[in-house]
């Protein structure tokens, strides 16, 4: 039986590896064709997320992402509101993919991800759109929202490889991801971007929708950092390469409870995780009239949410809140933010 695990590799965060090549350069397209394989296998009685709905997704049945064998698209373009090290000066080369194993209350883009806004795409369209955004100049392939579709994403890299992609591979999730569809990634991914959005699985059902949230989210991330370690950056670009981004939404009221995620990162993952505190929530869906997240965040719970991981000794954190000048909230910069060119 073929592992489909890769050693553990690790790098010193802020130094490229010699002779750096991302992982589907260095792939085997046999290996990369066993991992496709292997991915289809898990639709049978499917596994891909935390859900573990075991809905056979081969005869047909949607899961609870309303998604069967094949992907829906709905956009893909160079990114440029992106954390730097993945936007640089091209952009990120995003694929946004409809529907979701997720039903956040406060979805910002509720209209893909519940609504299923987008076009079905046969495996060859999305590795055209690959070699596109690589032709393009992206700095790498970012699949937003792709737990659901980890059989199509892997069956489209296996023709991206054949016709020449050479670019990291972004994998931008929510973080309710199973060991199974890790296992897959193994070797594939060069750079594990999940969210840690809740603390307490109470929250995690209530908002959205799903059983266990940091059960299976902790051990998603821990398995990811065990694959690709802390973020490397190229020295020179200072483009990210390869490793963990932690992403953590600021919910108001402390309703993600983030100084128990500031916890977990810090005594199981390590200081040196880089962590992206995002500032720009704001209710969207079916939170705009809710009790506890009818509202933005303000100014002080977002510093007293960088102030959380701060205080435990990580300080890898992103600065992009530093752009609309250092968090103030009037509403000229809130426009900034969360509509104008500051894309989240």
């Amino acid at each position: 039986m073929v592992s489909l695990h890769k050693p553990v590799t690790t790098a010193t965060p802020s130094v490229a590896p010699v002779a750096w090549q991302p992982n589907i350069s260095r792939i085997s397209l046999d290996l990369l064709q066993k991992k496709a394989d292997a991915a289809d296998e898990l639709y049978e009685s499917c596994v891909s997320c935390g859900r573990r709905c075991l809905d056979n997704r081969q005869a047909g049945k949607l899961g609870k992402c309303q998604t069967g064998m094949k992907a829906s698209v709905s956009s893909a373009f160079p990114h440029f509101g992106e954390e730097e090290c993945l936007r640089g000066t091209k952009g990120s080369g995003t694929i946004f993919f409809t529907n979701c194993n997720l039903k956040c209350i406060y979805c910002q883009n509720y209209d893909i991800s519940q609504e299923g806004q987008g076009y079905e795409l046969e495996d060859e369209e999305i590795a055209a759109k690959m070699i596109e955004l690589q032709q393009n100049g992206c700095h790498n392939i970012n699949f937003v929202s792709p737990t659901h579709v980890i059989a199509p994403i892997m069956r489209s890299l296996v023709v991206a490889k054949q016709q020449g992609l050479n670019l990291p591979i972004v994998y931008n999730t929510g973080g309710y991801d199973s060991q199974e569809t890790l296992a897959i990634l193994d070797g594939v991914v060069d750079i594990y971007m999940p969210d840690m959005k809740y603390s307490d699985a109470k929250l995690g059902r209530r908002y959205s929708k799903i059983e266990n949230y940091p059960a299976v989210n902790q051990a998603a991330v821990k398995e990811m950092h065990r694959q690709v370690g802390d973020l490397v950056l190229d020295p020179k670009s200072g483009l990210a390469l390869r490793g963990v981004l932690v992403r953590h939404l600021v919910l108001p009221n402390n309703q993600a409870g983030t100084e128990f995620i500031a916890d977990f990162i810090a005594n199981e993952i390590g200081i040196n995780t880089y962590v992206n505190v995002m500032m720009q929530y704001h209710p969207e869906h079916k939170a705009t009239k809710h009790d506890k997240l009818g509202r933005k965040i303000t100014e002080d719970e977002f510093y007293a949410a960088v102030k959380q991981f701060e205080e435990r000794g990580i300080r890898r954190l992103d600065h992009r809140y530093e752009e609309a000048g250092k968090c103030q909230y009037e509403t000229d910069k809130l426009a900034v933010l969360f509509k104008g060119d500051m894309e989240w």
